[in-house]
């Protein structure tokens, strides 16, 4: 078994756990969808736990590295947190689908703890990313940065969650520029 299959599982959990969180991920549907027998996604991931972990961690990986993309500590800090909102938007425009790590989280408590680690990563890299992006493009204070942070990133978690409801991204696109008008992303 190579590589590719693995990647496949990890392609078709992703989807999967966006659409239906943690438990989405079923060996026999994914299986069916990858085109292999459910014992083959055993030898790359043993437990459920093992996959849902292995794909939280890569959807963490995954999104650091769009941010990464957005902005890396160069110039364009404003420019940097007005795209933010679009790493959220995609997720929408794919499937009506939202964020693989949004949906788990309203899990938590029946998450095993492996997946629940991986899942707080993502709020945590999301969280660091927009107060390092605050800092540089504002005057404020570290404490205040990250308070910032903190209330961008509900607020934009929401605003997906909101749209999904209603499985139109125009509610998204609504509220984020009701988040720029009272102050809280850059207009």
């Amino acid at each position: 078994m190579g590589s590719n299959v693995r990647e496949d599982i990890m392609t078709a959990a992703r989807r999967a756990a966006q659409a239906h969180g943690y438990t989405g991920l079923n060996f026999r549907e994914l299986a069916a969808e990858v085109g292999i027998k459910s014992a083959s996604i055993h030898y790359h991931f043993p437990t459920k736990v093992d996959l849902g972990a292995a794909v939280a961690k890569r959807y963490w990986e995954d999104s650091q590295a769009v941010l990464d993309g957005i902005w890396n500590g160069g110039p364009g800090a404003s420019q940097a947190l007005r795209a933010y909102p679009d790493t959220f938007r995609r997720s929408l425009e794919n499937g009506n689908r939202i964020c693989l790590c949004s949906f788990m989280s309203a899990e938590h408590d029946d998450l095993p703890d492996p997946v629940r680690q991986e899942i707080s990563r993502f709020a945590e890299i999301n969280v660091a990313w927009l107060t390092r992006v605050l800092s540089a493009a504002t005057d404020m204070e570290t404490g205040a940065c990250e308070r910032r942070a903190r209330a961008i990133f509900a607020a934009v978690a929401g605003a997906q969650l909101m749209a999904r409801s209603q499985a139109d991204v125009g509610v998204f696109d609504t509220l984020i520029e009701g988040y720029r008008d009272a102050g809280l992303l850059p207009a």
